[in-house]
């Protein structure tokens, strides 16, 4: 029996080695290979068949995949095993593939260069040329490359292949010294080199050859911005076509900048995305409703009535009285709430709920102290392979979620860190806040109630990624998303009203007059998604008086057309009749993935029924939110910074129209995470005492200081006073101070992705 034991201890213990000498990634070749050498994680041994092999985890896949010619092929992989291995150095062929046509057609959209300019060939290369990726390009006329002296072209001629490489490189090399040192110098950020547009300006430089010279400031801020102007209206012709198409939603919101002048812009969004089209400063005026409503009627005349079909604003009272105005004008026209403002409100109000209160504030209470005190920074950098616990978001709540669901995800890490010998030893683990840290990370309450948080916030943090996305439009889906948001609370709660009828009635309460509107009852039960997944959506009479208020706004003083669409058009769908019997039509709405388009659908089976099919097309078009216009602050205020402080309302307007709509327009290209920011903003409260404070930026006080000493709290309170305040930057007052023989810590926070996803299944609650 005791042998047995024993066999089984050692049996467990090899599993527990194994694990831990597999490295924490999602690539399929980590199920057949561990590390053999901690020092040197390129050297690897095949679970298979136990052999060992250098050269890292792509070489690893193809010793499983049995690809020869690096590796010797493995014996005992199964044929599904070589499947998945080979399925996985395709997807990364693929990727690569991918990115080198990217490279390549950025390359091919430049061409500074014509037949009529007169060059010779041998001094410029034809543009989109195969052979330019390994040319040295046209500087090489102007470049001595030949030691001896010899002529430059035919030396290229002969000798080309031998030293292209060695060339290319040093020369490289030079030129992104130059590069370094202005980047350096200007203060520019790191990632503008990823932009598609620098790209272009290197390859048009490369193009140009020697003797460039760049543009003066009057040249950049008059002739070449008017210019850029011109060129963005020009790209955004195709959603203007779009908005007389399927129509658009008008967003707009105010803003205090930092001179204290009062600006408000508008924005546009339709089925192709969200373009900026106007700002207006006017600090003198107040922004009444009756303000607001003439700022914004005006662009619906430009736009065209017949082409706007809602307005989206937040919900503040002067938005509200401008909405009351648009309804005796323009009653055709809705005025909606923003979809991200409420679902935020939404989640604020469940995460000031005692039960989640209590733990967001201990995990906020845990990464201050770590993040205070060198050393402990640099040890849970160790232990989390330099993976950072805080994640900014775009608001305080994103913030809150996304590293809530980071720690979760570094549990095992962390509670390694603070059981160590490293903890025991330093002084920090015999301090009183340290020794709080050390109770938190290893509380099992403390962690289920992290679970318990992510359940309960996870499903309308996924409602908040759709209505806040520019992926696809997302008023065909809030309604019936918040639905089932509300059905996954009540699991995560196993169906015990006690517990989850709290958070449903925070839900309700702010969802009522905001995301229940007729228009996203009648999204709801038009987007096929829904309602072949559920026919009794027609039997709600909320939900078809909703309809029928559409029916009426959509086809105002034209009886006979609201009567063909709700007498016949309307029980055509009901009833599945003509296309939408077809069984394709209910296999092309059963999923709900990046390709389902519920206006396509439309399009294809919508044909017997011409009016309820506009209607719908114009409907499912739709945003929910005004977030992208909001978005815009943050562009506004990384051009009017304090050293530009001085640019007139005309200009500013002209950059940030530029900048705005070529962030729109890459990051619809690309696709992004909303709840991710590139600034620590909003996660400053995670990382140093008081950081969630709004602080007054010309006294240095927060407001709560100033409004508790003076007694005029609301007098003093800026309007949306977060957009006034920078991020508040990280001094070295901030920290403890230690001793001299401290740990050296780099103090850039690298915060790694989050992904697209929500992480799901949080996991069964531990035992005491």
């Amino acid at each position: 029996m005791d042998v047995s034991r024993n066999s089984s201890s050692a049996a467990s213990t090899a599993a527990n080695c194994d694990a831990l000498m597999r490295k924490k990634s999602t690539d399929v070749a980590w199920d057949y290979a561990v590390i053999v050498d901690a020092s040197n994680k390129e050297r690897l041994r095949c679970t298979l068949c136990g052999n060992v092999y250098n050269g890292g985890i792509n070489r690893m896949k193809k010793h499983i995949a049995q690809i020869k010619g690096e590796v010797a092929s493995c014996t005992k992989a199964s044929k599904e095993d070589q499947l998945k291995c080979k399925k996985a150095l395709d997807d990364i062929a693929a990727k690569k593939l991918e990115k080198k046509k990217e490279v390549m057609n950025l390359r091919e959209e430049v061409n500074v260069i014509h037949e009529s300019d007169g060059f010779e060939d041998n001094e410029v290369g034809n543009v989109g040329s195969k052979k330019r990726p390994y040319d040295l390009g046209p500087m090489d006329s102007y470049t001595k490359i030949n030691p001896d002296g010899s002529d430059t072209s035919g030396f290229k001629k002969t000798r080309q292949q031998n030293l292209n490489d060695a060339i290319w490189k040093e020369r490289s090399h030079q030129v992104n010294q130059y590069l370094a040192r202005w980047v350096y110098e200007a203060g520019i950020p790191f990632h503008a080199v990823d932009n598609d547009s620098f790209k272009r300006f290197v390859e048009a430089v490369g193009q140009f050859g020697p003797g460039y010279r760049p543009p003066s400031q009057y040249q950049l801020r008059e002739p070449l911005l008017k210019e850029e102007v011109e060129r963005t209206k020009t790209l955004l012709k195709k959603q203007e076509a779009e908005w007389a198409s399927t129509g658009c939603s008008i967003m707009t919101d105010a803003w205090t900048d930092r001179k204290r002048r009062s600006i408000m812009n508008l924005c546009v969004n339709c089925k192709q995305g969200t373009c900026f089209l106007s700002s207006k400063e006017d600090s003198e005026a107040s922004h009444t409703g009756v303000y607001i409503f003439d700022y914004i009627d005006k662009f619906i005349e430009d736009i065209g009535v017949q082409n706007v079909v809602q307005v989206v604003t937040d919900n503040a009272s002067n938005n509200m009285a401008a909405a009351d105005l648009l309804k005796i004008k323009r009653p055709n026209i809705f005025w909606t709430s923003c979809a991200t403002h409420t679902i935020n409100l939404m989640l604020e109000g469940i995460g000031k709920q005692s039960k989640f209160k209590g733990i967001i504030e201990k995990a906020k209470a845990f990464t201050i102290y770590v993040y205070a005190h060198h050393n402990t920074l640099a040890m849970m950098r160790k232990y989390t392979k330099k993976r950072d616990i805080v994640r900014p978001g775009v608001t305080r709540f994103a913030t809150a979620f996304l590293t809530l669901q980071s720690l979760m995800e570094k549990k095992q890490d962390l509670r390694t860190m603070f059981s160590s010998d490293a903890w025991g030893n330093s002084k920090w683990a015999k301090s009183a806040k340290g020794k709080a840290a050390y109770a938190t990370v290893m509380s099992m309450a403390f962690w289920n109630g992290v679970s318990l948080c992510l359940k309960v916030f996870a499903p309308l943090v996924m409602v908040l990624r759709l209505v806040d996305g520019d992926r696809k439009p997302a008023m065909g889906f809030v309604y019936g998303e918040l639905k089932k948001a509300k059905e996954d609370i009540k699991e995560a709660y196993k169906q015990v009203e006690t517990n989850y009828r709290p958070i449903l009635d925070v839900i309700d309460v702010k969802a009522m007059g905001r995301l229940d509107s007729a228009l996203h009852l009648t999204a709801y039960f038009l987007n096929p998604f829904y309602f072949f997944k559920d026919s009794t959506i027609q039997d709600d009479p909320i939900i078809m008086d909703g309809v029928l208020t559409c029916v009426e706004a959509f086809f105002p003083d034209d009886i006979n057309v609201q009567d063909e669409v709700i007498n016949r058009e309307l029980l055509k769908y009901k009833n599945k009749d003509g296309g939408f019997g077809r069984p394709l039509a209910a296999r092309g709405c059963e999923t709900n993935d990046d390709s389902y388009d519920p206006v396509g659908w439309w399009s294809n089976y919508g044909n017997h029924t011409p009016n309820l099919k506009k209607m719908a097309t114009r409907i499912l078009s739709l945003t929910s939110s005004s977030s992208g216009c909001e978005r815009n602050w943050s562009t506004f205020e990384g051009i009017h910074t304090k050293k530009r402080n001085r640019l007139d309302a005309t200009r500013l307007n002209n950059l940030v129209y530029v900048q705005f709509n070529a962030k729109l327009i890459n990051n619809k290209r690309k696709g992004k995470d909303v709840l991710r920011s590139c600034e620590a903003t909003y996660a400053q409260g995670w990382i140093v005492e008081c950081g969630d404070e709004e602080v007054d930026p010309v006294s240095g006080l927060t407001w709560e200081v100033i409004g508790e000493a003076t007694g005029a709290d609301e007098a003093l309170q800026p309007r949306r006073c977060a957009r006034n305040v920078g991020p508040r930057e990280l001094d070295e007052e901030d920290f403890v101070s230690e001793d001299d023989t401290e740990e050296e810590v780099d103090e850039d926070f690298e915060f790694e992705s989050d992904g697209d996803q929500v992480m799901e299944g949080y996991g069964e609650e531990e035992e005491e």
